[in-house]
């Protein structure tokens, strides 16, 4: 599992500034470092090349920069109006964690502070005949960099906001989410599947802070738990609402003592909370904004239909890794941590109950929700079965009430008849 100073690493690397600033700095570098170079130029090259050709280059390439940069801030932030209207505001942090178009904004501003800096350095005379080679020879590359971008930035602008782009990405997700919850469904301790096996003198960790529980560091966890002679409950999964009287976990000292205050306030260390929840280990919460972006696509307002069904087959594709779960408790890494797996009602109750209550009045919603629930109960998983069937049986209850057509009632009737025959 991912330490939390890796994964609040990796949550500062995603923000745009971030890529951003280290580009500005790499141009402002390459631009200052033609000057430490000049003295490995031959001697006969420099007078090819006049600092008025340079200079002129550079000024055309700050300008179309500058130009360039602004309009891509412009697209950038209509990808994320349109990611919030015709998708979920959920999902719009996904839309701003994109690579390409992060990489995009910090090429063109790095060189356009790149080309600022070369056209100030040339106007003070810092740069010699060989440093004008250098330089000279170093725009070219930029050049050469920034036609690959633009046309890269090209062919994703066609895409960047779509809808069909911004499902992708939840997906993406939150299937690598599961894929990781999957391969450690109770994050590498062991299996709480009873809160009864809670000692009842175990010590309640309570927070400080009211948010979200976007990480869990087990890893340290049970380095604290070895410390201290003890064993840590865990009982705020991630995304988790939790507040000062909501505990985080419960420690149980293995002399059956007190816990002491510095053990407490490691346990509480290794829980990160926010004011919103994060996709990383949070597989619910993608399955969240996929339900969201169906319910608006289900809205008298959008009348599309076709993106609910489209989020039906993606939730059968990420529920299905959970059908390949490890689930023997005796591989796990940290033997003094136990953490409650996730309960698969509840991953069906967070995407398919608002898809089949929005949806309920549309035969063509149900007809794929129903053969959904039909895949994902034929994986000869017990957990996914049981679900499927009750799920199935929810859905033809609302479709049941919803429907004023007999013949729309009958078809649906006969899709859950079929597969509870198959028993």
């Amino acid at each position: 599992m991912i330490s939390k100073w890796r994964w609040l690493l990796l949550h500062f690397t995603r923000r745009l500034w971030v890529r951003a600033t280290l580009f500005a700095v790499l141009g402002i570098a390459t631009a200052l470092g033609s000057i430490m170079i000049e003295r490995f130029i031959p001697w006969d090259l420099p007078g090819r090349i006049g600092a008025d050709a340079v200079n002129h280059i550079l000024d055309i390439l700050a300008t179309s920069m500058l130009a360039v940069t602004t309009f891509s801030l412009s697209v950038m932030v209509q990808a994320y109006g349109a990611a919030t209207s015709n998708g979920s505001p959920r999902a719009t942090r996904l839309v701003m964690e994109d690579s390409t178009t992060q990489n995009v904004l910090a090429t063109f501003i790095g060189s356009f502070l790149f080309s600022l800096v070369g056209i100030v350095t040339l106007a003070a005379g810092a740069y010699g005949d060989r440093g004008r080679v250098v330089l000279y020879v170093v725009t070219l590359a930029v050049i050469a960099i920034i036609v690959a971008t633009i046309l890269r930035w090209i062919d994703h602008l066609s895409r960047l906001g779509r809808v069909g782009e911004t499902l992708d990405r939840v997906e993406a997700a939150a299937a690598e989410a599961m894929s990781v919850r999957s391969a450690n469904p109770c994050l590498g301790g062991r299996s709480l599947s009873d809160p009864n096996d809670i000692p009842a003198r175990a010590t309640s960790v309570l927070p400080t802070r009211i948010g979200y529980v976007q990480h869990i560091d087990a890893a340290t966890l049970s380095g604290v738990a070895e410390r201290h002679a003890c064993r840590v409950f865990v009982e705020a999964l991630p995304g988790i609402f939790v507040h000062p009287s909501r505990a985080l976990a419960r420690v149980a000292a293995d002399d059956g003592g007190a816990v002491p205050e510095e053990a407490e306030q490691a346990v509480r260390g290794t829980f990160t909370i926010a004011d919103e929840r994060s996709f990383d280990q949070d597989p619910r919460f993608g399955l969240v904004v996929l339900s969201e972006i169906a319910s608006r696509a289900l809205s008298p307002a959008v009348n599309d239909p076709g993106t609910a069904i489209d989020v039906i087959g993606r939730a059968v594709r990420i529920l299905a890794r959970w059908a390949d779960r490890r689930v023997d408790a005796e591989e796990a890494a940290f033997d003094r941590v136990r953490v409650p797996p996730l309960a698969v009602d509840d991953l069906f109750d967070d995407v398919f109950t608002p898809i089949a209550r929005d949806g309920a009045a549309l035969i063509e919603v149900q007809m794929r929700l129903q053969k959904g629930l039909v895949a994902l109960g034929e994986m000869a998983d017990p957990d996914l079965t049981r679900a499927a069937r009750r799920h199935a049986g929810l859905a033809l209850r609302r479709a049941e009430a919803a429907m004023t057509l007999a013949e729309d009632r009958e078809r649906i009737e006969r899709v859950v008849a079929a597969h509870q025959a198959c028993d």
